[in-house]
């Protein structure tokens, strides 16, 4: 899903005024979590330099040194002459043991807080959602639950799931929401699908769980929406505790 099929709020986010001063770190930060969890897709290409410095509120100087960090991390590259500029190229799917180094840097407590403002977040998002999303989102909502059905690969997955949740807070018509789910998803969503003993979380129950909390969204069951969004994120994070303990 490109960002030219996104509804407004997740694209005024991704590509809106920066915070904490224009920081060249943040504005690489935000482009590379939006290519890391999907928002950008694979080949896609960004707006032209002048264009994207005007739409995050940053000098052409700092957006040039983020773009140059982006390529040297391999998420970004430059094509010359007619028709070219800046392209996305999807990061390789990450090791497991990078993703177990993540998650050793957390500790449980962490990881606790970090669920808590979660089950606020896509819990409130689901409710709000159900309230205010129209056919059109709700049907986009679906086709993001069947991404995550066919994906075959974690780093597939990771993204379809991030996709959705995304997907929710747009669909509530929030954009804090939408910036808040964004965050989160790049602290935790990574880590969110990664196997334990060899196994992956199961693909069948995500996707049940996306699509009771859709079912909700359509009905315009706002508590329902907003607590089985609740009990899907708790899901998660309660995984990754006990995951992080094994750790030690």
């Amino acid at each position: 899903m490109s960002t030219k099929g996104l509804s407004g709020a997740p694209r005024r986010v991704i590509f809106g005024p920066v915070r904490d001063g224009g920081r060249v770190d943040v504005v690489a930060r935000r482009i590379s979590r939006a290519i890391g969890l999907g928002l950008i897709t694979d080949g896609e290409q960004l707006p032209s330099e002048s264009v994207l410095a005007e739409s995050l509120k940053v000098s052409t100087v700092t957006l040039r040194e983020a773009l140059s960090s982006l390529r040297d991390q391999g998420l970004l590259e430059t094509r010359r002459g007619r028709g070219g500029g800046s392209f996305v190229r999807t990061p390789l799917e990450p090791s497991a043991a990078r993703v177990r180094d993540l998650l050793g840097g957390l500790c449980p407590h962490e990881l606790r807080e970090i669920g808590d403002h979660h089950t606020a977040v896509s819990g409130t998002a689901a409710k709000l959602a159900a309230e205010r999303a129209g056919a059109e989102q709700c049907s986009g909502l679906g086709t993001l639950v069947g991404h995550l059905a066919r994906a075959k690969t974690i780093g597939e997955r990771r993204r379809a799931d991030a996709r959705f949740h995304v997907g929710i807070a747009a669909a509530a018509q929030s954009q804090r929401l939408t910036r808040d789910e964004i965050t989160l998803q790049g602290e935790v969503g990574e880590l969110l699908w990664l196997p334990a003993c060899g196994e992956s979380p199961d693909l069948g129950s995500a996707v049940e769980q996306h699509s009771g909390i859709l079912i909700a969204i359509e009905g315009g069951h706002g508590e329902l929406a907003r607590s089985r969004a609740e009990a899907h994120v708790e899901r998660g994070i309660t995984r990754l505790i006990e995951l992080r303990r094994r750790l030690s």
